[in-house]
């Protein structure tokens, strides 16, 4: 009798743990994901969510990974450092996520970057520019441009595609303004530029009547401005409402039909360099395109493309890699070569993406292409 209940006992577990292989096999693999959900940043934290949540749906309703649906789990950062990191802690301890994807700007996404390193778990920036978040390691990569490199297309675009040489700089005071802005000067001088004047601004201004004042003196050719949709919007409104009719140069930060919409008439023929070609034939963007705005109800940005871009380099690594430990992984992604919705994926030593600028202008209250610069020499991001 004893004999006999042994046997079942054993039966029993080995059921067991067959009935658990067979979950474990047919589970989840989960990609972690944050992006600020409130705050004065949710519009983009939005549309970069949406754009991440697209492209498990478009993998999952391919099959998966490896036979495996996508699960991704997703926080709300606020876009400050302070909630960043315990969300990367928890995204590492308490979710156990193999990968995870930054939605978010710079600030939190380099406080992030130094976690995920530390504890070897794959990090991909979608659109954060500033140069520290991938120098966090080898285990951190970024698929969307360093702010100095838009700084070089916007003195390449100004320069050289619209011929003007005498330019103020408008420029924000953070760290998305300060890159711009290095970036932008290190390049004057290649292109002919002069440097008018250069103003600052804080995050939280919208009244820019003396700046506006400063900048109508001075009489510019041009304007190399940067900011977010929320700051760019109210600044080109009261600069064009002042007679300053010169060409407005911005860049991604202005990349969402937000500042059309907050600029009104005003954002007519605003160029700015970006992600996101609106014109495209390239398949992965004119579908990204369709799918997303079906999804949302409302216009594609760079934020959504860029996440959606991220969230299918995290999958293609995965799907390669075989496996969710974290070298195999870490090795897949450093091997990146990916269409995307955003261009081509793949990375330097450093984990830095080459791919051409889009420079997109506003037409009839859209965006639509104005050119393209795919300069090798100056679009290399650095190596180490």
């Amino acid at each position: 009798m004893m004999r006999k209940l042994g046997t079942i006992v054993l039966l029993v577990g080995a059921l067991a743990f067959t009935l658990a292989g067979a979950a474990a096999a047919a589970g989840t693999i989960k990609i972690g994901f944050h992006a600020p959900q409130t705050g004065f940043a949710a519009s983009d934290g939005k549309s970069a969510t949406i754009g991440a949540e697209l492209a498990v749906e478009q993998i999952n309703a391919a099959g998966g990974i490896n036979g495996k649906m996508l699960e991704l789990v997703v926080y709300d950062d606020q876009a400050q450092p302070a909630q960043a990191i315990p969300i990367a802690n928890k995204l590492i301890g308490q979710d156990k996520v193999p990968i995870a994807v930054s939605g978010s700007y710079s600030a939190p996404t380099r406080s992030a970057a130094g976690v995920f390193q530390e504890s070897r778990v794959p990090y991909i920036s979608a659109y954060a520019i500033h140069p520290d978040i991938t120098r966090a390691g080898d285990y951190v990569f970024r698929t969307s441009f360093l702010g100095e490199i838009q700084g070089k297309a916007g003195a390449k675009l100004i320069g050289e595609l619209l011929g003007k040489k005498m330019v103020v700089m408008i420029t924000l005071q953070n760290d998305f303004g300060k890159a711009l802005a290095d970036g932008f000067k290190s390049m004057t001088r290649d292109f002919g530029i002069e440097i008018v004047n250069e103003y600052e601004y804080s995050i939280k201004d919208r009244q820019f009547g003396s700046l506006v004042a400063k900048v109508k003196a001075d009489d510019p050719e041009a304007i190399y401005a940067s900011g977010y949709y929320f700051t760019a919007g109210p600044l080109v409104s009261q600069l064009r409402a002042a007679g300053v009719a010169v060409p407005i140069i911005g860049q991604e930060g202005y990349d969402s039909q937000k500042f059309i919409e907050i600029a009104g008439k005003a954002a007519e023929g605003v160029i700015i360099t970006t992600s996101l070609d609106r014109d495209s034939d390239v398949p992965e963007t004119k579908n990204f395109i369709e799918a997303f705005e079906k999804k949302a109800g409302f216009k594609a940005d760079m934020v959504a493309a860029s996440a959606h871009t991220a969230v299918m380099v995290a999958a293609d690594a995965l799907k390669r890699a075989g496996s969710t430990d974290s070298e195999p992984l870490r090795k897949a992604l450093a091997e990146t070569h990916l269409k995307a919705s955003t261009g081509t994926i793949s990375f330097n030593a450093l984990g830095e993406v080459v791919k051409a600028v889009q420079n997109q202008v506003v037409k009839d209250g859209n965006w639509h292409r104005h050119s393209v610069i795919d300069d090798p020499g100056l679009l290399a991001p650095p190596d180490k």
